[in-house]
């Protein structure tokens, strides 16, 4: 579909290897190139992480950018220091002037509070898409209370959940320029067969698999899960976690300690994650927190049950007809909600039917670029009046 009025946009990110908030940034950015607009995509990575002579070759083999391989949209490394702010700007300003921005749209801590002000230098609509809340500790309170009061300058606070939504009010953003739009689901790559899969897992064919994909840290739960799976020795069900993070360590530790360890199969992080989903026999989001995960939706297209704790935009997206849903940080009732999906295939295999049909009714990508073109043109013609009500005084 060809946009009605095409615009350049700049969507600024600083990427992890993978994950949900990239697949969302690929997915929206992808989707406007298709649509006629011109879109630039500045992926900003640490030069710490870029080793070796040629950073700058070495950034283009990053999985984030090379996965614009092929598509209309244009990629762009912006490689610098941890705290090499001031440089951060200038090239993201330099960019927003090469292609004649008249949209900035950021994702996540760094870029919100970093590089939002270059679209108030341009006297264009900056937007933000808050996909979620992480981390702990004071350093991550610090930046996130400085995050928080940068939502209140953006012309535009796109969140992924009702929950999100209501969140950002209380930090004191105006209503009227909160908007929610959930996450839409774009299938990358087409499932592997299912004995290739898990051959990848490195399960065996018989064996029963839960899988568990996402960041190890807090928010995410994994700790919830490996109490679970101390409550469920009496079954023989296997764990693959996809992911990597901070409290490896900590969780691996955890499920010696609880005496699980055997059934649990760490396999870091893996960049085709969900053409593997189609190897597990059950998905399970354990969180505590979550935006509209976009790990649900890959477990939903895989077509196989779900466990999910009902946080944030979870129920929103899949109700008691199509997974089945329990209370967070409760260990005691994910461990009956996966006995009973391990004990009644037939009733998950139900549900994951309902699961995959509400996937392809109410989160295709075609509504998600409508949502996101609208925002858009409100923006750019509030900001219009404003500047002509400027001129005029």
């Amino acid at each position: 579909m060809q946009s009605a009025s095409p615009r350049s946009i700049l969507h600024i990110l600083a990427p992890a290897q993978a994950g949900g908030l990239e697949r969302v940034v690929r997915a929206l950015s992808v989707g406007q190139g298709g649509r006629g607009h011109k879109v630039t995509v500045a992926a900003v990575l640490e030069r710490s992480l870029q080793r070796g002579a040629d950073a700058a070759a070495q950034a283009y083999e990053h999985p984030f950018i090379a996965s614009f391989a092929g598509t209309n949209v244009l990629a762009v490394p912006v490689i610098v220091g941890r705290r090499d702010y001031l440089r951060e700007r200038m090239a993201i300003r330099a960019l927003a002037e090469q292609h004649a921005v008249d949209i900035v749209h950021t994702h996540g801590r760094r870029p919100d509070v970093v590089d939002s002000g270059i679209a108030r230098a341009r006297h264009i609509p900056a937007v933000t898409t808050v996909h979620g809340f992480t981390g702990e500790g004071l350093r991550s309170f610090v930046t996130a209370a400085i995050q928080r009061r940068a939502f209140r300058r953006f012309d535009g606070v796109a969140a992924v959940s009702d929950a999100i939504a209501e969140a950002l009010k209380r930090f004191g953003v105006p209503a009227d320029r909160v908007h929610v739009i959930q996450n839409a689901y774009d299938q990358v790559a087409p499932p592997l067969p299912r004995a290739e899969a898990r051959a990848r897992l490195g399960v065996a064919n018989d064996a029963y698999v839960i899988g568990w994909v996402g960041r190890l840290s807090r928010e995410k739960g994994m700790d919830v899960l490996l109490a679970a799976l101390a409550q469920l020795r009496d079954r023989p069900v296997t764990v693959a976690v996809i992911g990597s993070g901070s409290e490896q360590a900590a969780l691996a530790a955890d499920a010696a300690t609880r005496g699980v360890a055997d059934a649990v199969r760490w396999l870091g992080q893996v960049n085709d994650a969900p053409r593997l989903f189609c190897g597990f026999d059950l998905f399970v989001l354990s969180s505590r927190t979550e935006g509209t995960p976009i790990a649900l939706f890959e477990a939903m297209d895989a077509g196989i049950p779900v466990v999910a704790t009902a946080v944030g935009g979870v129920p929103a997206v899949v109700s008691s007809a199509e997974a089945y849903l329990v209370p967070s940080e409760d260990p005691a009732a994910l461990a009956r909600a996966i006995r009973e999906s391990f004990d009644d295939r037939p009733s998950g295999h139900a549900h994951a039917a309902s699961a995959r049909e509400r996937l392809r009714a109410d989160y295709a990508v075609g509504p998600w670029l409508d949502r996101y073109d609208q925002l858009y043109t409100a923006l750019v013609s509030m900001r219009n009046v404003r500047d002509a009500d400027r001129g005029a005084a």
